[in-house]
């Protein structure tokens, strides 16, 4: 459905002598994170475009400076704050101010009263993220933050394999943001599912597999050339 240009950039971690110069010379600008942690073996990488260990392909998780965070963040703190996911920015994975998203979150809790009872529980309280921004959508919260590390790190393409939800969120918050959007959908998906996205003007490639496959070559693509994947 849409041509796709291509570079030779290629990810690689830095060796581990280079991580360490680099937490002594960019620490003002990892805001409350410290490094990408392996979750299998606890190896730690800089805070680059890596999602994956290279010792045991492990996923990679933000480490934070809890005794940072726990000197800059109270609730009083967080009650002046905008109305917002963002209002907890010390917790989520960006180094400065956010920059796509910023009205996303804060959406309301309804009380379900009769499921409670029907569970056999004294109280339950539901999340509605039908009524989040821009997408109506749980997938605005993630993409949002995505997109504003993204930035961060100088990305001005990103990408993502979706069956609906988070392609409509990426490209809306993509087209925000005035990054420039890829996204990836199996060939039989129902064109209803892909309208929402085709509006804000990504580039939408469709690909003879199931979503597994789909996703598979996303990534794949991703590390071969400088797309930010979601």
């Amino acid at each position: 459905m849409a041509q796709m240009r291509h570079d030779s950039s290629t990810f690689f971690p830095a060796p581990q002598l280079v991580f360490k110069q680099l937490l002594g010379l960019m620490s003002e600008e990892n805001g409350y994170m410290k490094a990408l942690k392996c979750r299998e073996c606890g190896r730690e990488y800089p805070l680059t475009a890596n999602h994956v260990c290279e010792f045991d392909f492990g996923p990679l998780e933000v480490a934070y400076d809890y005794d940072l965070i726990r000197n800059s963040l109270n609730r009083e703190v967080i009650s002046r704050r905008s109305n917002s996911m963002w209002r907890y920015r010390e917790l989520l994975p960006v180094a400065k101010e956010p920059t796509v998203g910023l009205q996303v979150g804060y959406t309301p809790l309804v009380k379900a009263d009769r499921l409670a009872k029907r569970l056999g529980i004294r109280e339950l309280w539901i999340k509605n993220d039908t009524v989040n921004y821009p997408t109506l959508s749980f997938k605005d919260r993630v993409v949002s933050v995505a997109l504003s590390r993204s930035k961060e790190l100088g990305f001005d393409t990103v990408a993502c394999a979706s069956t609906g939800n988070l392609a409509n969120s990426v490209a809306a918050n993509a087209a925000s943001a005035g990054l420039r959007a890829f996204v990836f959908i199996p060939a039989d998906l129902e064109q209803g599912k892909i309208v929402n996205s085709l509006v804000y003007g990504p580039e939408v490639i469709s690909i003879k597999g199931h979503y597994d496959e789909v996703n598979r070559l996303c990534a794949e693509i991703a590390g071969k050339i400088q797309l930010g994947l979601r």
